[in-house]
């Protein structure tokens, strides 16, 4: 029997899903986006327990790359630096106006300035030039004030401190490669939810698979 899916190879495993027998192939390829697989199969829970050689090399590049910009924060500093990043990560562009890597500079160095003047007392609201960056800022500043409003001006410092960690990536993303998006891939490889998960109720504790040493 061939594959319902793609109607050229042979049909050998039992897909939940869709009810009916499918490639391996299809199995592999089309999961969890083109297929809605449920949280209980065995060919998905496999996957994600023992990811093939190519997914494993990626993702320690991913963490080799991340770590560096982790180091010297605090434990705090270091969790909102996970939350902010995966704001960033989960940012939606459109068709038109794409996001980035100097999208993610301009918005979070502008909300880190913003911040830093604020400590002094002055309130200015910094803004950067592009309209996208402009949008994901309004994003940023949206997770650090339900953040700050319980933690009050230390928390708004830390977040300033962050903000300008996730500046630095961005820089150094622009000056390897201009006018692409490296930065915001790179964090939903890392920090972006599995499909199917919930999201964290509150910014404070983001869902992610980057674990701090």
């Amino acid at each position: 029997m061939l594959c319902p899916v793609c109607h050229q190879r042979k049909a050998k495993r039992a897909c939940p899903a869709l009810g009916k027998q499918i490639c391996t192939v299809c199995c592999g390829t089309k999961r969890l986006t083109e297929i809605a697989c449920p949280s209980d199969c065995g060919y998905l829970t496999t996957a994600r327990t023992h990811p093939p050689a190519v997914v494993q090399r990626q993702q320690e590049m991913d963490r080799a790359m991340l770590l560096p910009l982790l180091q010297g924060l605090s434990e705090r500093q270091a969790r909102l630096f996970l939350m902010l990043s995966a704001v960033a990560a989960r940012y939606q562009s459109d068709a038109l106006q794409k996001l980035v890597d100097e999208d993610i500079a301009q918005a979070s160095g502008a909300l880190a300035s913003t911040l830093e003047t604020a400590a002094k007392g002055i309130v200015y609201e910094h803004q950067p030039s592009s309209l996208v960056a402009a949008r994901l800022m309004a994003e940023l500043r949206s997770a650090v004030d339900e953040v700050v409003k319980n933690g009050g001006s230390a928390l708004e410092r830390d977040a300033a401190v962050v903000l300008r960690r996730i500046e630095q990536a961005a820089t150094m993303m622009v000056s390897v490669r201009p006018n692409a998006n490296e930065l915001q891939l790179l964090l939903t490889r890392v920090l972006a939810p599995p499909p199917g998960a919930e999201e964290p109720e509150t910014p404070s504790a983001p869902a992610s698979s980057l674990i701090i040493p």
